[in-house]
């Protein structure tokens, strides 16, 4: 079977998944939609494919699954409108900036039977699937503390910042998703700190750019999470799982992987710089994931429940930070 795509959405992470699904095998492009004429004519022009309004690609009956990667705002309105027209989803993160609004479109995607898949892609990296794997063979034993970093070389635009949901449901949701992936259970407490000391117009728009989260199991299993706007040294992404036999851990991608050493001592290439090109492999793979889904009728490797409770974590972290609390997640999530 051959899955047909259409994109919503040609911006910068509509583009990276319209080359994803022409290079994946049994895959093919046939839609972009977009309201601005000249970005949905360069993604046709790039990859020969029909422009279509959303409706239009609805309506289709050559389309098999949909790449939602327009304004987050839009998210859930369009995943029930797809999965009521019989088409699988996938959709980048967040589902919606409102759990009790991702609850009520992941009940629609059930009764309709759809499919969904959310996008988070870093559980895609070739690195990180295998400290995953590490993981489940046994090799550091079990599972006792987790270290996240991600910090970002800047800040995104003010105006981005001003309709993200702030940096815990924009940046951390990867992080708690990554952690809920790594701890091999669910987080039942957290407790958050956060910080604007990068750029004071951020914290005027209502964010923080500097956090640290601890996260903490029923069985008492630990994950710290350090993100920043900031990194002067370039895209910083590293993990570290402590177990009961040893650790394993995931350092950062360079320009080159190489080392110099002279009469000045040693040194090495930059790190890369934007999330774009580190994360370049994690998107193809994570794109042939959701079409071996789809293609073979079975379940999405990243789920509507795992984006829900990802925006659940970051809500509590939020809610830890105003309230100078450890957070119980159940009192947050609710009742389903």
């Amino acid at each position: 079977m051959t899955v047909r795509f259409a994109i919503l959405g040609a911006g910068r992470i509509g583009q990276v998944h319209a080359r994803a699904v022409t290079a994946t095998p049994g895959a093919t492009l046939v839609a972009i939609a977009d309201p601005v004429a000249d970005a949905a004519q360069k993604v046709a022009d790039n990859y020969g494919c029909d422009i279509r309004s959303i409706d239009e690609i609805a309506a289709s009956d050559d389309v098999d699954a949909v790449a939602i990667c327009t304004p987050t705002n839009t998210h859930a309105d369009l995943i029930e409108q797809f999965a009521k027209a019989g088409i699988a989803v996938f959709c980048e993160k967040p589902v919606d900036l409102s759990l009790e609004r991702v609850k009520a479109c992941l009940k629609t995607v059930e009764d309709q039977g759809g499919t969904l898949m959310v996008g988070f892609q870093r559980r895609f990296d070739p690195d990180f699937v295998a400290l995953k794997k590490t993981i489940e063979d046994g090799r550091i034993g079990s599972v006792e503390m987790i270290t996240l970093t991600s910090r970002d070389p800047g800040p995104p635009p003010y105006d981005y910042i001003d309709v993200s949901g702030g940096i815990f449901r924009d940046m951390t949701i990867h992080d708690f998703d990554v952690a809920r992936w790594l701890l091999g259970e669910e987080v039942q407490r957290v407790q958050a700190a956060a910080s604007v000391l990068t750029d004071k117009k951020i914290g005027e728009l209502g964010d923080y750019d500097s956090i640290n989260v601890i996260l903490t199991t029923a069985s008492g299993k630990q994950c710290t999470i350090t993100n920043s706007r900031r990194a002067t040294y370039g895209y910083d992404q590293r993990i570290e799982v402590h177990g009961s036999k040893g650790s394993v851990s995931a350092e950062n991608h360079r320009e080159a992987n190489i080392e110099i050493a002279d009469s000045t001592g040693y040194t090495r290439p930059p790190l890369m710089n934007f999330f774009m090109s580190r994360y370049v492999n994690a998107y193809a793979n994570e794109i042939a994931a959701f079409v071996g889904a789809v293609a073979n009728g079975t379940p999405t490797p990243t789920t509507g429940h795992d984006g829900m409770m990802a925006l659940a974590l970051a809500d509590a972290a939020l809610q830890s930070v105003a309230e100078g609390s450890v957070v119980k997640v159940s009192d947050v999530v609710g009742s389903p």
